[in-house]
């Protein structure tokens, strides 16, 4: 058992590390909510990867960030994962339990949050435009927050059915695997938009769909969900067309929380994250 006088330990591990937001953005939540412990940022390659996972055994390490190339390899190295997690297949943070290092993914819940803040998800009508882990992630939490139903959109027609398949059963109505080669025009029936493109390693090819200015309107919702940091293109056309609208920022902020929550107990003042997140970016 560690000494109480020991600082808990969290850290960030990713490859490369410049202009990650995430240790500002905790130590500023440590100071607001007086915890001593302290968060480190590891910039780690593929290669070193299980000596870094077995640094952090070592160590005593309470919990981890872990962003990309790292999501699905560090996989096996983890003593058990969560349903989450294994559903999607990657995982993006990391607690402990007694001696044990648990992986989940909570990219998905950082999104409903930012929803839920609002809108009452019960009964909306969600299209997703990507097809990649990002949104299965978000679909499987929008299931659980109880969505009526569901439109996968991406420029791949096999991805979009694919996921669409793999997600058959967890909403009221069917889901609907759409293809798409650049522009998405809202049907009436959407109520929320999510861009959730696809990682580089799945191709990327998502990143590249927009939204057209045919079917955005002010009961829509759109939220970005594209990993920090993140153009506001897509926010500040739909903002300009009336549209209530969640930015990458404040997902990411969701996704923060959930994890200090976690580890420390104490919930974050997300305000305070968002302050610390813009003058670390420079908005």
């Amino acid at each position: 058992m560690s000494s109480p006088a020991v600082q808990p330990l969290l850290a960030l591990l990713a490859f490369p590390v410049g202009g990650n937001p995430t240790q500002y953005l905790v130590e500023r939540a440590f100071t607001a909510d007086d915890l001593d412990w302290r968060y480190l940022t590891f910039e780690v390659s593929p290669e070193d990867l299980a000596a870094a996972v077995g640094g952090l055994r070592a160590l005593g390490f309470r919990g981890v960030h872990c962003d990309e190339p790292h999501k699905r390899a560090i996989v096996p190295l983890l003593d058990r994962i969560t349903e989450t997690a294994a559903a999607v297949g990657a995982v993006n943070f990391i607690y402990r339990e007694d001696a044990a290092l648990i992986g989940d993914n909570n990219e998905g819940r950082g999104v409903v949050e930012a929803l839920r803040r609002a809108v009452d998800l019960t009964g909306k009508q969600v299209v997703m435009l990507g097809a990649g882990r990002l949104a299965h992630a978000a679909a499987l939490e929008l299931a659980a927050a109880g969505a009526a139903g569901l439109t996968i959109v991406a420029r791949d027609a096999a991805k979009a059915g694919e996921l669409a398949s793999r997600l058959e059963g967890k909403f009221a109505s069917p889901v609907a695997g759409v293809a798409c080669e650049g522009e998405y025009a809202a049907t009436s029936e959407a109520e929320i938009i999510i861009f959730a493109p696809a990682a580089e390693d799945e191709g990327g090819e998502d990143e590249r769909l927009t939204l057209s200015p045919i079917g955005l309107r002010p009961a829509l919702i759109v939220a970005d969900a594209t990993p920090m940091p993140a153009p506001a293109e897509l926010i500040r056309q739909a903002a300009e067309n009336g549209c209530k609208t969640i930015d990458a920022l404040g997902i990411f902020i969701e996704q923060i929380s959930i994890g200090l929550q976690l580890w420390t107990g104490a919930d974050p003042d997300r305000q305070i994250l968002r302050e610390a997140a813009e003058e670390f970016l420079g908005l």
